[in-house]
């Protein structure tokens, strides 16, 4: 298919955020993706775009009664981690972000158990200028070092990677900080026109993840340069606008 070069696409999985002021879906419909689209238009986006949105409320309906709850709650639960392991594509290559590293391995056993190919659970850490305090995040860090567990071959390993071992320079926390989603919309577009930066460097390492488990990679200094020509070349941004266009287009009710 034409959206998809390198024969993989991406099925990102995911809901409203209710514990971060900037989920990604949000961030989409910033950027002018619609997310409530038939599977028809959901299949076109793979095909054209290489990449979709299965917005979980479409496909998992039972799942609103949870939702004010979690919001009402305001911290993270259970359903944190259930998300990844119920994308409706039934992707068997993975890239898991967790909130903590005591998770990784856990969920790594999970995705053995259901049958991943190849799979990473990631969970990086931050500075929080308190000492030597850090605080987590559910991706990889280019202000710390992040924890992996790797899914391959029928086998766990579990490391800890630093991101400057790949030639990425450290970050501070606070500039990879958004205060919405119209920031966040607002630093990707600068990256997909070119900046350079702290952005730049968190989103190629963890686009090079998602590489690496698609076996296009053969690691993350390999991955952040493919994710580089991808920015450098136009072809994220074009993908971004083709992914709009197409949700755009669907008649499904918003």
């Amino acid at each position: 298919a034409v959206g998809r070069p390198r024969g993989i696409c991406v099925a990102k999985h995911g809901n409203r955020s209710v514990t971060s002021n900037s989920g990604s879906s949000q961030v989409l419909q910033t950027l002018g993706v619609q997310l409530a689209v038939s599977p028809q238009t959901l299949t076109r986006c793979l095909d054209e775009a290489g990449i979709c949105f299965c917005f979980a409320p479409r496909h998992h309906p039972a799942m609103k009664y949870a939702a004010p709850v979690r919001a009402d709650l305001g911290f993270r639960t259970l359903f944190n981690i259930l998300g990844p392991l119920t994308n409706p594509a039934g992707a068997t290559r993975q890239v898991v972000g967790v909130f903590h590293k005591n998770l990784c391995k856990t969920l790594g056993q999970v995705l053995l158990n259901l049958g991943a190919q190849h799979a990473m659970v990631v969970h990086g850490l931050v500075p929080t200028g308190k000492g030597d305090h850090l605080a987590g995040l559910d991706e990889l860090s280019t202000c710390g070092p992040s924890h992996v567990t790797q899914v391959q071959g029928g086998q766990l390993t579990s490391t800890q990677i630093d991101a400057a071992d790949f030639g990425v320079s450290l970050s501070h926390p606070s500039a990879l900080t958004a205060d919405g989603p119209e920031q966040s919309a607002a630093m990707i577009r600068d990256i997909f026109a070119g900046e350079h930066g702290p952005a730049r460097d968190i989103v190629t390492i963890n686009a090079a993840a998602a590489l690496v488990v698609a076996d296009i990679a053969h690691n993350l200094g390999d991955g952040i340069a493919l994710a580089a020509e991808a920015i450098d070349s136009g072809e994220a941004q074009r993908t971004l606008q083709t992914l709009a266009d197409i949700t755009t287009a669907d008649p499904t009710p918003q």
